[in-house]
């Protein structure tokens, strides 16, 4: 294969196509245990060729996800890698929508045609698949919120592989996954101190003068019916911002496992959400979209198998021994969804005039990036004037990559 860039040190023996991406390694990868039996089924090889490009972008996903975290593993995160991170999400996201039309393609096999090779794979099933059980651990699937397969512990299926895939899973679960990195990162959101702007005190309080003007319409209307829907609207909305506002109560929802946000990175992400717009929160705002994005995938393909897997055994046991159509429709709920509390978030969105204004230095500090002074500059700290942040990052680029963490 050639480069279209040469370079002194090139290899001089050359490479191919082939050679590079070791295709007589990859292609001679489906093999077909109908036809080693003497009855070849047609059909196995698509459902093989699938099912080996699955795991390859699974590969690939984790690849990304492992990248990700890295980057997000430091408390001293530059901001200017925002734009690192959101690419490799996206390209996360735009993978799994690969994998969930890919579902289409092994539909256009017929269930008889299933039958004719599915004898053939014995115990084997794609609860086994051990590069999916590191994405979901990766991402933030703990262990207790699984659904448990044939009464299992889920790494129970792997305990007869001979490459130490128990123990790869064991560390998995103790790493820091994207979704604890990222409720760091929202916990550091400018503006959320309480010595400063104070976002969630001034929230709490426009909220409440919000509520208050709710329930003064309501018993101030005659009409009984019309009265009795408007307290109505009161008190559900009261009980659903009470849930948030009193810290006891969310964490109480927090214990039970109906929240996967501290109390504070719940008030960063909705401080992003409402101020989407301020330069600063730009890119972290595309960011929340696509972890959003993220499960939204992931359950469409759960919900895709589910169909298919129900299209092609009914509700035969699985090949691995487990429900089959019942176990993956259990994993449907909310218990899979890792970044529940940013789907919910707009349960908690209010008009815009309810919303807290941003004083000018708050406004300052949601301009741009902050960049400190290195420590040989005239003025040391961080400056807030935008123009000075400019000039001062143009100058200094080149010479130092500082490192700041969210907060300046």
């Amino acid at each position: 294969m050639s480069c279209p860039v040469s370079h002194g040190s090139q290899d001089k023996s050359g490479s191919t196509y082939g050679k590079y991406l070791n295709l007589d390694k990859l292609l001679s990868c489906n093999i077909r245990a109908s036809e080693l039996k003497g009855c070849p089924s047609h059909d196995e090889h698509l459902f093989i060729s699938t099912h080996q490009v699955y795991e390859l972008w699974f590969k690939q996903i984790l690849f990304e996800v492992d990248s990700i975290r890295i980057l997000f593993d430091d408390e001293s995160l530059d901001e200017r890698q925002m734009l690192i991170i959101i690419s490799r999400v996206n390209r996360v996201v735009q993978i799994m929508k690969l994998l969930v039309d890919q579902v289409s393609v092994l539909e256009t096999m017929s269930p008889l045609d299933f039958a004719d090779f599915r004898p053939f794979l014995s115990d084997g099933s794609g609860f086994q698949s051990f590069q999916f059980r590191l994405i979901e651990n990766k991402l933030g699937i703990t262990s207790e919120k699984r659904v448990k397969h044939c009464q299992m512990n889920y790494r129970d299926v792997f305990k007869n592989d001979p490459i130490n895939m128990i123990e790869r899973l064991q560390n998995s679960e103790k790493e820091p996954t994207l979704l604890d990195l990222v409720q760091r990162w929202l916990e550091r959101t400018p503006g959320l101190e309480k010595s400063g702007f104070d976002f969630w005190r001034q929230f709490t309080d426009k909220v409440t003068g919000m509520l208050e003007e709710m329930l003064q319409e309501a018993e101030a209307e005659v009409d009984t019916s019309l009265k009795k829907d408007l307290m109505s609207q009161y008190e559900r909305q009261k009980e659903t911002f009470d849930a948030i506002l009193d810290e006891r109560k969310y964490n109480e929802l927090l214990a039970r496992g109906d929240r996967k946000f501290s109390h504070k990175a719940l008030q960063g992400a909705l401080m992003i959400s409402f101020y989407r717009d301020e330069p600063r929160f730009n890119q972290p705002y595309q960011l929340l979209n696509l972890l959003i994005d993220v499960d939204s995938c992931l359950m469409k393909w759960r919900s895709n198998h589910v169909f298919m897997v129900q299209r092609m055994l009914g509700t035969k046991t699985g090949t691995g021994g487990s429900s089959g159509y019942y176990y993956l429709r259990s994993t449907l709920s909310d218990r899979y969804k890792v970044f529940l509390d940013l789907c919910n978030l707009s349960t908690y969105i209010v008009p815009r005039e309810y919303l807290p204004v941003l004083d000018n230095n708050m406004r300052r500090r949601l301009c741009s990036v902050s960049v400190p002074y290195d420590s040989d500059s005239e003025d040391s700290g961080t400056m807030d004037n935008p123009e000075d942040i400019l000039a001062h990052s143009v100058q200094k680029l080149a010479m130092k990559s500082p490192k700041t963490g969210y907060m300046p």
